[in-house]
């Protein structure tokens, strides 16, 4: 099924930060952190940043992106977090038709600020919750498109 799990969903919603991961010229990573927000229907991930940044000028060259996403508030009681890999999106794409409007929605004050919305495509997510002392990984991944499976 390409439905994310409904716990996955429940904190990427409740969660503002994440920690992108992309790579420079030489390969090496390069990490850089946003507030984000999600559209768990279509699997996405919009963030705002300056198109002249150093980090956006990386992504322009390589859209592979992977990144953390940890609660806001930590409990050194409890690991927990996400771990995710995906692909920027092209502005024309339709997957990022609505960045803008739901990336405001969520962060309303950030419409001052200049910058462009971001969408990545995440294509799989690694959930660590060890709530309870019971270590638990909930693993999700996009559901292939026909055309990748026909070898």
């Amino acid at each position: 099924s390409n439905i994310m799990d409904q716990t996955i969903v429940d904190f990427l919603q409740k969660q503002t930060c994440a920690t992108i991961c992309c790579t420079n010229e030489a390969g090496r990573p390069y990490c850089f952190s946003c507030y984000y927000a999600c559209n768990p229907e279509q699997s996405l991930l919009y963030f705002k940043s300056s198109v002249d940044s150093y980090h956006c000028g990386l992504m322009a060259r390589n859209r592979i992106l992977s990144g953390t996403i940890l609660p806001d508030k930590l409990n050194k009681m409890i690991t927990r977090g996400v771990q995710w890999n995906g692909e920027l999106t092209d502005n024309s794409d339709p997957l990022a038709e609505n960045a803008f409007v739901n990336y405001h929605k969520k962060f309303p004050m950030a419409l001052v600020i200049k910058g462009q919305v971001f969408t990545i495509r995440l294509d799989d997510i690694k959930m660590t919750d060890s709530n309870l002392g019971k270590m638990k990984k909930i693993l999700w991944k996009r559901a292939q498109e026909k055309a990748d499976s026909v070898q």
